[in-house]
């Protein structure tokens, strides 16, 4: 079996993506389970700061950034940087901090100029695409030559432990590599837990490359 068929043997059936798109502008006013801020201690804000590199007045993009928590991290730690907070969900994007380059639109056809971007990052949104190779394909289009992705999402052996969406995809740990292997030179990953002196429990992965 190929890595196409392996994660499409994982999915449920593939939603509208308009009908994923009015889900999370539902989901816009649920603080609770999508929060505006995260905790910047928590290893994943550590993770996407550290693979960034040093960008003080880089060009950075947050891809399927929600309401835009870890964008608004990333821009106090580069204030003269420029964050482009992108999101399917206009309710999501209307949450994200004024300072941010908000942009809607899609990880399957992201609304930036090829090799536009030093840095390029998702953090637990491309369980939502609804193409995943695609997907990849953009973000890694969006990032100039030497640039760094870094990808954050769920493991797929641990699928089941959470309610997920009709659509939502978790990932193999090879299989993500393989996809960003593609466009990218170098690619390395690793189990991680929210905190970083806390073994991981086998929910999240950490895909990291450079281009």
């Amino acid at each position: 079996m190929g890595i196409l068929d392996r994660i499409r043997s994982r999915a449920r059936p593939a939603a509208n993506p308009a009908d994923i798109r009015a889900y999370f502008n539902r989901a816009a006013g649920d603080e609770e389970h999508y929060p505006s801020t995260i905790d910047p201690r928590i290893w994943h804000v550590k993770l996407v700061l550290e693979h960034l590199g040093d960008v003080p007045e880089g060009k950075v993009a947050d891809v399927g950034c929600g309401k835009g928590r870890f964008a608004r991290i990333v821009k106090e730690r580069f204030p003269r940087a420029r964050v482009v907070a992108m999101d399917l969900a206009e309710a999501m994007l209307r949450g994200a901090p004024a300072d941010l380059e908000r942009v809607a639109g899609s990880m399957t056809a992201i609304p930036l100029a090829t090799e536009s971007m030093d840095a390029a990052y998702a953090t637990e949104s491309l369980e939502h695409a609804v193409d995943i190779p695609r997907a990849v394909e953009e973000l890694a289009r969006i990032v100039k030559p030497g640039g760094r992705i870094l990808i954050i999402d769920k493991d797929a052996e641990a699928w089941g432990r959470l309610e997920t969406p009709q659509w939502e995809r978790w990932f193999g740990r090879r299989e993500l590599e393989r996809l960003l292997a593609r466009h990218c030179r170098r690619v390395w990953s690793q189990p991680i837990s929210y905190w970083e002196d806390v073994p991981p429990d086998g929910l999240f992965l950490a895909w990291f490359a450079e281009k």
